[in-house]
């Protein structure tokens, strides 16, 4: 199995749920080159149940500062898709991590430190690019009840 641009989805930014603190160097860095390119180049990797963001967490608090309504995600079971590996960082205070504790942060509202989980990813994410403009105006997220 290998993604492409179709397993990508723009995801609405409110359904997206962090489990990890930012580095605000990184996100500084990153979100000059995000303007300047003036869109996404790759895709987030979300758990499709929750909303959980799995890697990340950097695009994700740009799209916050940036006030956009989507982010390109690509959505996976995260529980059951035993590709995804799950380690921690060196020096992060943790032995281990698991699965279910990586959710249960993500839903508690309250974060890791920067750098705490460490996920390998059975394959790249492929490359993408999504305007900023195209995101920042997308329609308002409608679940399927309300249409």
């Amino acid at each position: 199995m290998s993604w492409g641009e179709d397993d990508v989805e723009l995801v609405p930014l409110e359904w997206l749920k962090v489990h990890e603190e930012i580095k605000p160097k990184n996100r500084d860095k990153l979100l000059e080159m995000t303007k300047r390119w003036g869109g996404y180049t790759k895709p987030l990797i979300v758990d499709k149940r929750t909303g959980a963001i799995l890697d990340g967490h950097h695009r994700h608090s740009i799209a916050v500062l940036l006030n956009l309504k989507r982010v390109p995600a690509i959505c996976v079971d995260y529980l059951k898709d035993d590709s995804i590996q799950l380690g921690v960082w060196p020096g992060c205070g943790l032995d281990d991590l698991s699965k279910s504790e990586v959710i249960n942060m993500a839903l508690s509202g309250e974060v890791f430190p920067p750098k705490t989980s460490r996920h390998t990813l059975p394959e790249e994410t492929p490359p993408i690019f999504v305007p900023l403009e195209k995101l920042a105006k997308y329609p308002p997220f409608t679940s399927p009840d309300e249409s």
